[in-house]
């Protein structure tokens, strides 16, 4: 049921690599990108984004586009991800956020009583609150002239949550999690909201020409086997369910779906039948464990220490190889375990991307 489909007279597709591993079929070579592949350790990156407040950059399709391609011409990824961010879904909603240098993203206004609740928009039109990421995308898709797919993406709602009522970034995640256990109902229904966003968001992305797509559980460790059970992997397969159908009701190409839990071994196997074609993995989980955990019907994706690229590049090369060894060459894209750090030399990046192309083709002829 999966098609290349080319609406927008968009350009062919000349490496479909990813696309074809993501749905589990035959590769000549492992496909590799990175998260955060657009970013700050890129010298070029900091020029473009130098004078610009960082949530009017993500607004700007012109930049957006410009930053997505700067690490494909520096690199031989297989694909690209359009450079916005996780935090436009609350802004959306309704809510102000801010880049504070030295800080990150701060929201002005946080959730703090149940109440709070009744502040955000309880209908958001995607298209009129997000069309510059629909822009971004499609402006991006004809500038990848088809050279790789293009990936769209979105924070997954627990994700968001935190983010909404902790004001930003936090170690604990003590006042989300008090949600959790004091509002149960209302985080249901922050929860439902935010999978009915992301949904329209996601649906809204493939419209405009994204060919695959990645949610980011990036808080799934703050929570424990019970709560994910609870408060995440429903929302993670609704969302999964109702893109696909209504990507078919809109006679929409169904692109392949990636899950990113960070830290959520303990929810392997229930992550593996959520519905994605693609199970992303942190560097924290053995690869052989991991196949074990999720059987043989997804694509798994990861999980290099994004530390290890501080290493000397032969020492890159060797754990590439080891990494590809215990993954197997097919039903799989290499990635790191989490995001590119900003003080990475991109010449090690190019490294590892080399050393994943050159050893999956090499244990593929042998």
């Amino acid at each position: 049921c999966f098609f290349i489909h080319s609406p927008k007279g968009f350009p062919k597709l000349k490496n479909d690599t990813f696309l074809r591993a993501a749905r589990g079929e035959e590769t000549e070579h492992t496909p590799v990108w990175c998260m955060r592949q657009a970013g700050r350790y890129l010298p070029e990156f900091r020029e473009t984004r130098a004078a610009q407040d960082f949530f009017a950059t993500c607004r700007s399709p012109k930049l957006c586009c410009e930053l997505t391609l700067q690490p494909l011409r520096r690199f031989p990824l297989d694909a690209a991800i359009i450079f916005s961010d996780i935090l436009v879904v609350p802004q959306a909603l309704g809510m102000e956020v801010v880049m504070v240098p030295g800080k990150g993203p701060t929201f002005t206004e946080p959730l703090k009583e149940v109440e709070d609740l009744l502040k955000l928009r309880q209908k958001v039109d995607v298209t009129a609150e997000l069309g510059y990421v629909f822009q971004a995308i499609t402006l991006t898709r004809h500038s990848l002239e088809g050279r790789v797919p293009l990936i769209g993406f979105s924070g997954a709602p627990w994700t968001l949550m935190s983010y909404m009522i902790e004001g930003g970034g936090s170690n604990t995640m003590a006042k989300a999690k008090s949600w959790l256990y004091c509002h149960p109902e209302a985080s249901h229904r922050l929860l439902r909201l935010l999978t009915d966003v992301i949904t329209d968001y996601l649906v809204g992305q493939v419209a405009a020409g994204a060919q695959a797509l990645q949610l980011f559980e990036s808080h799934a460790g703050h929570l424990g086997p019970e709560q994910f059970q609870e408060f995440a992997l429903p929302y993670i397969r609704d969302i999964a369910q109702a893109v696909k159908s209504k990507l078919k009701e809109e006679a929409l190409p169904l692109v392949p779906m990636i899950i990113f839990a960070k830290d959520a071994h303990y929810a392997l196997r229930d992550l593996a039948h959520a519905g994605y074609e693609v199970v992303g993995l942190d560097w924290t989980i053995r690869p052989q464990e991991a196949r074990a955990q999720t059987g043989k019907d997804v694509t798994l994706q990861g999980n290099l220490d994004p530390c290890a690229l501080y290493a000397p590049k032969e020492k890159i090369g060797e754990l590439v190889k080891k990494m590809l060894e215990g993954f197997g060459t097919q039903r799989y894209i290499a990635n790191l375990g989490h995001g590119l750090y900003p003080d990475m030399n991109p010449e090690h990046v190019g490294s590892f991307v080399e050393a994943v192309h050159a050893h999956s083709r090499h244990i593929n002829k042998h």
